[in-house]
């Protein structure tokens, strides 16, 4: 066991931040790639779901990698396809190599799980909660604090710079993980299933490309409707091969576990849940104040609105491990849930002013930290400590399919409840309302998934 818990959570803690930064450095730069690359808006939108579907096919492969052949190995190995990724992002002037380095970063996405793991195998168990905690919080944390960083930078120098940012960030993540970081003893060995992760690839990917694109190719149209085909058979194909291989990529009979099974279906109900936020505060803010209900702010701010919810997230990683050593982290769950559904209520009153909205945020960042922190705890209480890494890779899967779902309805919704301004359609305060209704009902739905969690 280490000795230097406090620099091992640390460590990897800076480590999954950097990661999440990753994913919120384009999102500045959107509206303006068609120009900076030559390229139409439909095409230079890869940017972003490259990166989403790599993400979802990278996320349970490093788990199950991570269980057989060292989890500081794979991190190791994530946080280098991280730097790379951005190198070439750095050097990209077209959206080919552009799409390829989001690809690149994308596969980093494991960091998060691996990190989790290690703390599991390395920390002493009164530091366990917290640190799994504030690890599982680092996503939003590098989410929230990301953004108004990205679009200061965007703003003031070459877009580039903020693809080195991120290799640089990269290096130094990967030095104090080999400096300070030990390699975990617990592995598996084995044979990997390559048939169950082609499978479970062609699953992710039809699925989330069904979901991401359905709204501009059209959610009857035959390329729509065929991805969700060959996803469904699919599945059902891997689901029957995972169950009779002896090294499987997923261990099915674990994650069919009750515990386990409700904890991913209160994490994918949850992940939609909090993801109604980030749709709406910023469309709300960045919408013309002439519409009568847009504050009509820069990006910036909008960054600076969405700042305080990350750092709540941390905050409450101690807060969160307390109720769950007091309590257990079923508790801490639904309380989560129950703090997030109380933020959005809020938000059906408080719509109008930028102090509103920062409150709103905080309080659901609030939720979200503890929620965040307690479905590691659930997950590595009911899984055997070899498949730790896998478990959390696909508590972390569950959890971005939810959010992925959740922009797909929202999109419908913004794009169906409109009102006439000038020569175009803006989504109408009904559409904000309906988004905020349907988070709060669906984290009183997480809520009640979480109860039926076995207390033990």
């Amino acid at each position: 066991m280490t000795r230097r818990p406090n620099t091992v959570v640390a460590v990897l803690a800076f480590a999954g931040v950097t990661v999440a930064l990753m994913q919120t450095i384009v999102i500045p730069l959107v509206p303006r790639l068609p120009a900076l690359l030559g390229s139409t808006p439909a095409d230079t939108a890869w940017a972003i779901t490259a990166t989403l579907l790599a993400a979802a096919v990278a996320t349970p492969t490093t788990g199950r990698l991570g269980d057989m052949y060292g989890k500081r190995r794979m991190l190791m190995i994530s946080l280098a396809l991280l730097v790379a990724g951005s190198t070439l992002g750095a050097l990209s002037t077209t959206l080919a190599p552009l799409v390829v380095a989001r690809v690149l970063q994308g596969l980093a996405s494991g960091v998060i799980p691996l990190g989790i793991s290690i703390m599991r195998d390395e920390l002493p168990a009164e530091r366990l909660g917290s640190a799994t905690a504030l690890m599982s919080a680092s996503l939003g944390v590098g989410g929230a604090l990301g953004l108004p960083i990205a679009t200061l930078l965007a703003d003031s120098v070459d877009w580039h710079l903020l693809f080195w940012l991120a290799a640089g960030l990269g290096v130094v993540a990967a030095a104090l993980v080999v400096a300070l970081v030990p390699e975990s003893s617990v592995r598996t060995g084995g044979r990997f299933d390559l048939v169950g992760a082609i499978g479970l690839s062609i699953v992710l990917v039809c699925l989330l490309l069904a979901v991401s694109k359905g709204s501009a190719w059209g959610w009857t149209s035959g390329l729509t409707l065929t991805l969700v085909g060959v996803a469904v058979v699919v599945l059902v194909a891997w689901g029957r091969w995972e169950l009779r291989t002896g090294e499987p990529l997923v261990d099915l009979r674990t994650s069919g576990r009750r515990p386990v099974a409700l904890t991913n279906l209160a994490s994918a109900v949850f992940g939609f849940s909090m993801f109604a936020m980030s749709l709406v505060l910023p469309q709300l803010l960045l919408l013309p104040s002439a519409t009568g209900h847009g504050l009509g702010q820069p990006m910036f701010v909008v960054g600076l609105v969405l700042a305080p919810s990350g750092l709540v997230m941390m905050a409450m990683a101690p807060v969160s491990a307390r109720i769950t050593r007091t309590s257990g982290p079923r508790t801490t769950l639904i309380t989560g849930t129950l703090v997030v559904a109380a933020g959005y209520a809020l938000n059906l009153l408080l719509l109008s002013e930028i102090w509103q909205l920062v409150l709103i945020s905080s309080v659901v960042g609030a939720g979200i930290g503890l929620a965040y922190g307690a479905m590691p705890s659930l997950i590595m209480s009911a899984v055997p400590v070899s498949e730790t890494a896998a478990a959390n890779s696909l508590n972390t899967l569950m959890r971005s399919i939810g959010t992925s779902v959740s922009s797909a309805v929202a999109g419908v919704v913004l794009s169906r409840l409109t009102v006439p301004f000038g020569p175009t359609e803006v989504p109408s305060p009904a559409a904000f309302r309906v988004i905020i209704g349907i988070g709060a009902a669906t984290a009183l739905a997480a809520a009640a998934v979480a109860c039926l969690i076995p207390r033990r």
